[in-house]
Formats: structure tokens, sequence, C-alpha cells
């Protein structure tokens, strides 16, 4: 997977598209920190429940797991404006981008990583089992095919044409 800035339209000039690729970038990741954001909240107050008392060891595990999933996703997400912030005037744009690019896609992962184990979480006190594990695995197959199998097929087909 390449992490190359998209090329410009003829007018368009170095500067102006690392702009508007970090600007791009940027309205992205909003959409996903807000996600992470209110998956992180609930997570949070799960531990404060008289149900979380009453699960297992694996249920709590899954959790702290799945807590630590949103914080490092969070954290991934987030980096690329805190980055910005404290090189935008030493001409360091490009580097930015390129290295938020990463960021951005590895803090994908880990928020979907927290979303099936959020769900999972809930299946398991929902109806635990076999079936708890076969709608965690059907949901991640689902976060992995829409979000990264799909695009990574689109960008296969283009490289084709």
């Amino acid at each position: 997977m390449t992490t190359e800035l998209p090329s410009r339209t003829p007018d368009e000039s170095h500067s102006t598209r690392l702009a508007r690729n970090f600007s791009e970038l940027l309205q992205e990741l909003r959409v996903q920190q807000a996600g992470v954001q209110i998956l992180f909240a609930f997570l949070l107050t799960i531990v404060f429940t008289d149900v979380y008392a009453e699960q297992s060891s694996y249920v709590r595990t899954l959790h702290l797991i799945t807590v630590l999933c949103a914080a490092m996703s969070s954290a991934l997400l987030i980096a690329p404006a805190v980055w910005h912030r404290m090189l935008f005037r030493h001409r360091r744009r490009e580097d930015i981008l390129r290295q938020a690019t990463r960021c951005a896609l590895a803090g994908s992962v880990f928020l979907a990583a927290a979303m099936v184990g959020t769900v999972l979480i809930v299946a398991e006190i929902a109806v635990g089992g076999w079936a708890a594990k076969v709608i965690g695995g059907g949901t991640a197959a689902v976060f992995g095919t829409v979000w990264f199998v799909v695009p990574l097929l689109l960008r296969r087909d283009d490289e084709l044409r």
C-alpha cells in the first residue's frame, strides 16, 4: 500500500495540492474522531454498571482490550492535527501529510477493532457462547471487507486500467 500524494491538476501548484490534500484528510479524520470519541465514552461508562461487575474475566479482558484499541485509534487519528500545529511554520506539510495518511489508516484499523470488540462484548452479554463469536466474526468480516478489501480492489482495478 503506497502513501503517495494524489496527482495534481495542471493549474494546481504543489503547495495548493498539499493544502487541499491536508484539508481533505482532516475532514476524513473529523468523521472518524467523532465515532471513536463516542465509542470511547461508551466503553468507559461500562465499568461503572452493575452488569459489568457480574461479567467473566473473558468479557472484562475483552473490554480492556477494546478500550485500548479505542484509545490507540484516538491517538493515531488526532496525531496529524497535533503535528500540523507543531510544525505548520516549518514547511513540513508534505512530510506531515505522508505520515498522517499512515496514522489515519492505522487509526482506522484500531477503530475497526474497537467496534468489533464492542459488538462482541454486547453479544457476549446478550447471547453468549458460539453465537456471540459468530456475531463478532461477522462484524469483523464486514468491517474488514467494507473498509479495507473493497478499496484495495478498487485501487487494483485502477492500476489494471
